[in-house]
């Protein structure tokens, strides 16, 4: 079997698998950037790169993209060995509250750096790849620069890429859509810009996510906002989606009647802040005292802060840190990652059609398909 490998992509997936190749592969990266470049500002520059659950199924219900699909990939490289694996090229790390696990340095250079070391046996060249062409023996991988024949070839060449080149070889493409992003309201509360909500919940059609929100120039973005456009990624625009901002139940009566001098806009205060307390309920005499608030009051102050609906019209340009599509998964094995169009061909990380939630799940995809590639070139020795 053939020895020359090559690898599209330097990102996460590209260079886990050049981090588990058998050194007697002649091993040449490609990229028409710095390798890793794309691994810096995840998890806010701190690197969020594995989620603390442990069950391969559970931790699949994470990807609503890819899920079934990654059984066999989790089973056999999951949280545990990925945490292993940072541990022997000198990485500890530490788990926070939430789940979410980072190198104890807070910082996705020492990862970068950790993970390049390892690799100073391969060949990086900073050309882009243009096509892939399928030799009767190997294939001819062209750049923008040169041609050049390899017996393997893998392509992670990350979600936001152009996939003409594995078209050209058969793959059906599903169509990149923005996941993991800020989505753009209307009306845009813009005077609410800056201000964070925690622990709301966002309700759309039968989805329902709790989780932290923040106001931005043009609508809403935070965690539960960046689940909840992760699982809407495909629906039709615009989408109605209802928000319970307070989300636990208040006993507005008993309240009202406990604090009979005060007035409206300081009561609800002290749960919300009293700038979104001023626009959220600017119809509604805030000034009233506790005694002096009517039933109907009453009703219009909970529905609208308990059941607060927003139209989405579009998602934030440029904000997205993930797509949903890619690769249609029927056309990989999953126990190789091999093309089953193409004998030499793996495909792995997010150019295939998986995606994740927030909080290290999208790093562990590069990584499992990352490991499992490499150990399946492995075998062809």
């Amino acid at each position: 079997m053939g020895q020359k490998v090559a690898i599209i992509g330097s990102g996460p997936a590209g260079c886990m698998t050049a981090c588990n190749l058998s050194k007697s592969f002649e091993i040449t990266l490609f990229d028409k950037s710095k390798p890793l470049k794309t691994l810096l500002p995840t998890g806010g520059g701190r690197c969020n790169l594995a989620h603390a659950e442990f069950n391969f199924k559970e931790l699949a219900k994470n990807y609503p993209r890819g899920e079934k699909f990654l059984y066999s990939l989790f089973s056999r490289f999951g949280t545990q060995e990925t945490l292993d694996f940072f541990e022997k090229i000198g990485i500890k790390t530490y788990t926070q509250e939430n789940g979410r696990i980072f190198p104890v340095s807070n910082s996705a250079q020492d990862v970068r750096n950790a993970i390049l070391s390892k690799l100073h046996h391969c060949k990086f060249k900073e050309e882009e790849i243009v096509s892939i062409k399928k030799l009767e023996h190997g294939f001819e991988v062209k750049s923008t620069q040169a041609s050049y024949y390899f017996d393997i070839v893998v392509v992670a060449i990350g979600g936001k890429s152009s996939y003409k080149m594995l078209s050209d070889l058969g793959h059906t493409i599903i169509e990149p859509k923005p996941s993991l992003v800020g989505l753009v309201t209307e009306p845009h509360y813009k005077v609410l810009q800056g201000i964070s909500l925690q622990n709301v919940l966002v309700k759309s059609g039968k989805t329902q996510i709790e989780g932290d929100i923040l106001f931005t120039d043009n609508g809403i973005t935070g965690p539960a906002i960046f689940d909840l456009s992760s699982i809407n990624a495909r629906k039709d625009l615009p989408y109605e989606i209802t928000i319970d901002f307070l989300n636990k139940d208040i006993d507005w009566q008993n309240l009202f009647d406990k604090n009979p001098h005060k007035e409206l806009k300081n009561i609800v205060s002290e749960f919300l802040p009293k700038a979104f307390v001023n626009e959220m309920l600017k119809n509604i005499d805030l000034t009233q005292k506790g005694h002096e608030i009517k039933s109907n009051t009453k009703v219009l102050v909970n529905n609208t802060i308990r059941n607060f609906k927003i139209k989405i019209i579009n998602t934030r340009k440029n904000g997205e840190t993930v797509t949903a599509g890619g690769v249609l998964l029927k056309e990989i094995d999953s126990k190789t990652l091999q093309s089953r169009f193409s004998n030499g061909l793996y495909i792995c990380g997010e150019v295939l059609d998986i995606d994740g939630f927030c909080g290290g799940y999208n790093l562990q995809n590069c990584w499992s398909t990352g490991y499992i590639t490499a150990i399946a070139i492995n075998c062809r020795l």
